[in-house]
């Protein structure tokens, strides 16, 4: 199955941010109903490719985080607090 060569020239996106614009305007385009039906599903198919981009980069992004708490918080004891 070849891909469209509208599709496969598009790169990947710089940034998490880059690609929400795209997929917003993506969405926007659609929405507005004026785009063949090959165009429509070219589309679609290049915000399925944007929508998976930004999960990855959540997904990395909230597993740095909780590495970073998880030193921080194993770490963290408060000397003032006694048990009762």
């Amino acid at each position: 199955m070849t891909k469209s060569p509208k599709i496969a020239a598009l790169a990947q996106p710089e940034s998490f941010e880059a690609a929400s614009a795209e997929l917003e305007k993506i969405v926007a385009a659609m929405e507005a109903g004026q785009m063949s039906l090959e165009a429509s599903l070219a589309a679609y198919q290049r915000g399925v490719e944007l929508l998976q981009y930004c999960q990855n980069k959540l997904q990395s992004a909230q597993q740095q985080v909780r590495i970073l708490e998880a030193d921080m918080l194993k770490n963290f004891t408060r000397p003032d607090i006694d048990e009762r």
